[in-house]
């Protein structure tokens, strides 16, 4: 199993609107080849720092999914005017092999 992290620190107060963003997403991802699930989390000592953890069947799931059009469709619930902090913001990837 292939398992993305994303990492990312909204840098402009617009926490609670990224919080509702993902609350209220639209589960285009969820319909995707390869793709199995997705949790969403912050560190409750760092609010405005976000963790998108996805587990896909392969890498190459992943990769097609990515540089497609269909990530660019994912991420229509993205609030307007939303700011990262560049320094705060990486993808790992990694082999889930047990668990």
């Amino acid at each position: 199993m292939h398992v993305v992290i994303s990492k990312f620190r909204v840098a402009n107060g617009m926490t609670e609107e990224v919080y509702k963003a993902f609350l209220q997403r639209p589960h285009k991802v969820d319909k995707e080849q390869g793709f199995i699930r997705m949790e969403v989390m912050r560190p409750i000592d760092i609010p405005e720092e976000f963790w998108l953890i996805t587990y896909w069947h392969d890498q190459e799931s992943w990769r097609t999914w990515y540089r497609g059009h269909k990530y660019k469709d994912s991420h229509s619930g993205i609030p307007k005017g939303l700011k990262l902090a560049p320094e705060h913001t990486e993808i790992s990837h990694f082999e889930l092999f047990a668990s």
